[in-house]
């Protein structure tokens, strides 16, 4: 398995528009400014990794409600966001009535390269797609895309369910034994499936009106595909929860907030190769 199915991604990739189209209004009145997956976990690696200075241009590919732009844009960069579902635009242009001047959205599908090398070559002096790659048919189209656009010395980083144990091939686990007297509860997780997993439809966010493909790519199709792009990997985080400070303990036991050993996701940067 060397490079991606592309027997059916268009399809599928219209199927995921109408379906993130349906649940964008309840995905951002939940996500607000960000959830605790996404401020306690993922943000800061993307925040470190990208290191955006004040005055850069910077692409967000998915932005969704644009929680991540309107940081960027926070912190002194000039943002294109973009989305394939006009839904979320109009949502995240809602949200947005500060550093408006910094900030622009615009309708654009990932899964196009000519829409994304349209926007400009080497334009960006960097670029981002938070939490959603795995929601892509295709990400072949994309590399090639940000290939261009993105300045050489530029950079490009991406987050995402963990490859390797966040994914429809895992499940959550808990064993309860007694040590010394006392009940211990020991969490894992179980991985029955990992190299050939299907594009399936999964359920994003509890409550949600309907649930979304996703296409869980093993670690070597999912770089392969940055590297045939041009793209070198020189940057990597693994991030998990930690113990809370005030000593709370979620509603649900099998949730990722209890899980201190095992990253429920993953943050890379990638550079074009010299």
């Amino acid at each position: 398995m060397t490079s991606e199915n592309t027997s059916q991604p268009i399809d599928l990739n219209e199927a995921t528009r109408d379906l993130w189209d349906q649940k964008a209004a309840f995905w951002d009145e939940r996500m607000g400014e960000g959830n605790d997956f996404h401020r306690l976990l993922v943000s800061p690696a993307v925040e470190r990794l990208l290191n955006v200075q004040p005055g850069e241009t910077v692409l967000e590919i998915a932005c969704g409600n644009g929680v991540l732009s309107r940081r960027l844009a926070h912190l002194g960069a000039f943002v294109l966001a973009t989305d394939f579902s006009a839904v979320f635009l109009q949502r995240a242009r809602a949200r947005t009535s500060q550093q408006t001047d910094r900030l622009d959205y615009q309708l654009l599908d990932a899964t196009r390269e000519e829409q994304i090398v349209a926007l400009g070559k080497h334009r960006f002096d960097a670029a981002v797609c938070n939490m959603a790659i795995m929601d892509m048919a295709q990400i072949d189209p994309l590399m090639r895309g940000l290939g261009q656009v993105v300045k050489p010395e530029g950079r490009f980083v991406f987050s995402l369910t963990h490859p390797c144990f966040n994914h429809a091939g895992m499940a959550f686990c808990a064993e309860e034994n007694t040590i010394d007297g006392k009940n211990v509860t020991t969490l894992s997780i179980k991985v029955t499936q990992y190299l050939h997993l299907r594009p399936q439809k999964s359920v994003g966010m509890v409550g949600e009106p309907t649930p979304h493909y996703t296409f869980d790519r093993p670690l070597h199709i999912l770089l392969s595909a940055c590297f045939r792009a041009g793209f070198v990997l020189d940057g990597l985080e693994e991030p998990a929860f930690q113990h809370p400070e005030d000593g709370s303990q979620p509603r649900r036991l099998l949730s990722w907030t209890n899980y201190r050993e095992i990253p429920a996701a993953l943050v890379a940067r990638l550079r074009m190769a010299d």
